[in-house]
């Protein structure tokens, strides 16, 4: 049995109410000690040198002619009197300041509710922020106003781990844009040089072999680095967002793979029905292209690939191909983390796929996942936008 959690709310409540019910009942007892204390008893009295006054006091015509045995029973009577007077006076003083006492304990439980709402505001305003954090919105703060006080100081000091983070992500970030585009020109010089030093008629078989393997290379190492740069623009955020039409983006992507598809011996399905999405046309793009590509890279020949669009999700992508362990899906979506065996075949694929796709999927204000495909193998990609 999961054990009751209760909140920090209720927990002060609790304790500030549970606090004013013992001071109150503390004062009641010293209320009732004190009135108890006070009021005259019935039997003291009757053995009281007063007596005689008393009973001289009820009888004032002839107190002289009273006989003893009538004084007695009047002083019994007196006495009889006062005492129920006094359990009546206490009695009613007992059960008045225990009614007083649970509306006061009533009226400081809802003011301890209160004021722990009040004090607990700025704690409910740093577990908000954090929970609407996200990698392309850092520039969240909580800016606390207020006295300075412990719970100011706990949220400017989230404040400036958030600055921290923010200047760590931002520089990462940068980097792996800026050393991607920088690694480009090396690239495309020596892809030239390789390819005017194969032109050559007289370049021999060995060198023709070895050129081949370097322009093979050459091209894998340009698929990695065009990648980097899409995620690290995707992971930025969007800049701007136009309406895009999504069915007519994947229209294109999916014309564009159809020879890819032939030579693969893969045959590609698509269910595609309206859908407009706010974002950016060339991320979009590249997302189904990915999904597309995948679908087809990873199959088998006489397999298949269903693209079904405009539901909710927005675009599932179904394929036949090897088995895929359900435990190692979530892996998949990670930067260059491949399965091992068939999926891992083609080494001219760097493992940054999904990594886009979910990338761009969040940029979007969306979600991408995956399970595995079943009996047919393959995978089963769904992705959700907004």
């Amino acid at each position: 049995m999961k054990p009751l959690r209760l909140s920090v709310r209720t927990k002060l409540t609790a304790l500030y109410g549970g606090a004013f019910l013992l001071v109150g009942l503390a004062l009641l007892i010293v209320n009732y000690l004190l009135v108890s204390s006070t009021l005259p008893d019935g039997a003291a009295f009757a053995t009281d040198s007063l007596a005689g006054v008393s009973v001289q006091r009820a009888y004032p015509m002839d107190a002289t002619s009273i006989l003893p045995a009538e004084r007695a029973q009047a002083t019994q009577l007196v006495a009889t009197s006062l005492g129920e007077y006094r359990s009546d006076v206490l009695s009613t003083l007992l059960w008045q300041s225990l009614v007083a006492l649970a509306i006061a304990g009533a009226l400081a439980v809802l003011l301890g509710w209160l004021m722990a709402s009040r004090v607990l505001r700025p704690l409910h305003a740093i577990t908000s922020t954090a929970r609407k954090l996200e990698i392309e919105n850092l520039d969240r703060r909580i800016d606390l106003d207020g006295p300075d006080d412990e719970l100011k100081e706990l949220a400017d000091t989230f404040d400036g781990m958030l600055d921290r983070l923010a200047v760590s992500f931002e520089s990462q970030k940068r980097f792996v844009a800026n050393a991607s585009h920088e690694l480009r020109t090396p690239l495309a010089v020596q892809r030239t040089l390789v390819e005017v030093a194969m032109a050559d008629p007289d370049v021999s078989p060995e060198v023709q072999k070895l050129g081949e393997h370097l322009i093979y290379t050459n091209e894998r190492s340009e698929r990695m680095i065009e990648g980097l740069l899409v995620l690290a623009r995707s992971d930025r955020g969007l800049a701007a967002r136009t309406p895009v039409r999504l069915d007519e983006v994947v229209a294109t992507v999916l014309r564009s793979a159809a020879a890819m598809a032939e030579e693969a011996g893969v045959t590609v399905e698509s269910r595609l029905r309206p859908r407009t999405v706010s974002g950016d046309p060339v991320l979009l793009e590249r997302l189904v292209t990915n999904l597309v590509h995948n679908a087809i890279t990873y199959n088998r020949e006489g397999g298949w690939i269903h693209v079904d669009l405009g539901g909710d999700p927005a675009l599932v992508v179904r394929n036949t191909g090897p088995q895929v362990p359900f435990d190692a899906v979530p892996a998949l979506f990670e930067p260059f983390r491949r399965l091992s065996g068939d999926r891992t075949g083609d080494s001219r694929n760097a493992g940054l796929g999904l990594s886009i796709v979910r990338s761009i999927a969040k940029a979007h204000g969306g979600t991408a996942g995956a399970e595995p495909g079943g009996r047919g193998g393959g995978l089963i990609v769904r992705v959700r936008l907004p």
